[in-house]
């Protein structure tokens, strides 16, 4: 008897230790699920202080508690758009008007405390297009947002002062024209990677990238940003790759063959998270100086290699041709139910050679 219960006392000791490891592991995990062991990490919609990408990542992937908010089912049987393409096979999403909810998306960017850099080259003349560029960007462009106007010139006496919303500021970066227009094209893509090392990359969260001698004629939203993204050209949306002017000839960098190529990007619209935007523009400068050292220089300039890098790194968003567009040119088709961003009617020769 006395020997049968010292083996019971021992197994419950036993069990007593094991009852007592499973407590202790049990809120060893319980503790670090709620991350009181893990590092530290910023909760969701209160991020720390300090602008920039380089205080913050960029945030248009994150999860956000929405406030209750009242808007149309969204129909798995009814699709948004049957008229065009919708998704890259790399499952991208196509903007298009009705793809979209603007309260939805502007609610989730508000809480994430977003702001946006707006870059602008407004070399030699082109600086007359300024003020409408400006005044209808405040109209149209990232409305309720932060945002911050890079205006790139070489007559930053000649810059118009434009009353700009709350929040909003315009930054004027004089920089040394070049003789072709073709080099001040070119060039973008160098000042643009040397601006974001130097100071963008700490003052805002996306860049967008666009021409100068354009007019805002609608919304253009928090519905175009994303870690990279590129617009259609609104001269090739339709057409099938071998129509593509992109650059033929094996000696340059931004060389695509016949049986390549996706969609053309035009050169006027893109952009993404600051990062983002630095890897590209500094590719893309690179490119161009291998280039010139071989004696050779891409059909369409940087527009040329743009298209060679987002074959290569695909963008995360694609734009459609509503937020480039042309109507002088081009008319309004059926298939664009509304026309964003838009072309002003000049004289390229005139403009371009003084």
């Amino acid at each position: 008897m006395a020997e049968l219960l010292r083996v019971q006392a021992g197994k419950s000791k036993w069990c007593s230790l094991r009852t007592l490891a499973f407590l202790l592991t049990t809120f060893f995990l319980v503790l670090l699920g709620a991350g009181v062991l893990s590092p530290r990490v910023p909760v969701l919609g209160t991020r720390p202080g300090g602008a920039g990408e380089a205080a913050r990542k960029p945030t248009c992937q994150q999860v956000v508690k929405l406030p209750r908010m009242v808007y149309p089912q969204p129909r798995v049987l009814t699709p948004s758009r049957n008229d065009v393409l919708v998704l890259t096979p790399w499952l991208a999403p196509i903007i298009w008007e009705g793809t979209f909810n603007t309260d939805i998306l502007n609610e989730q960017f508000r809480l994430q405390n977003v702001t946006v850099g707006l870059t602008i080259f407004a070399m030699k003349k082109y600086v007359a297009f300024l003020k409408l560029f400006l005044e209808t960007a405040e109209q149209h462009f990232m409305v309720g947002q932060r945002v911050n106007y890079y205006v790139f010139t070489d007559r930053p006496d000649d810059v118009p002062r434009v009353p700009l919303r709350e929040g909003r500021h315009l930054v004027v970066l004089q920089v040394p024209a070049a003789a072709r227009w073709q080099d001040v094209s070119m060039r973008r893509m160098e000042m643009i990677s040397d601006f974001c090392a130097r100071r963008f990359l700490h003052e805002v969260d996306f860049l967008v990238c666009v021409d100068v001698d354009m007019r805002f004629r609608d919304h253009v939203g928090v519905e175009i940003l994303s870690p990279l993204f590129a617009t259609l050209h609104p001269g090739f949306y339709g057409a099938t790759r071998k129509t593509f002017t992109y650059e033929r000839r094996p000696q340059s960098q931004a060389y695509i063959p016949m049986d390549q190529g996706d969609f053309y990007y035009l050169g006027g619209f893109f952009g993404g998270s600051v990062s983002e935007v630095h890897r590209l523009t500094t590719a893309c400068h690179q490119a161009m100086t291998t280039d010139r050292a071989n004696g050779i220089e891409a059909v369409w300039h940087d527009e040329s290699h743009l298209n060679r890098y987002l074959l290569d790194h695909k963008p995360t968003k694609v734009l459609s041709p509503e937020y480039l567009w042309d109507e002088q040119l081009l008319g309004w088709p059926a298939v664009m139910k509304k026309l964003r961003f838009m072309a002003v009617p000049k004289n390229h020769q005139e403009i371009r050679n003084r």
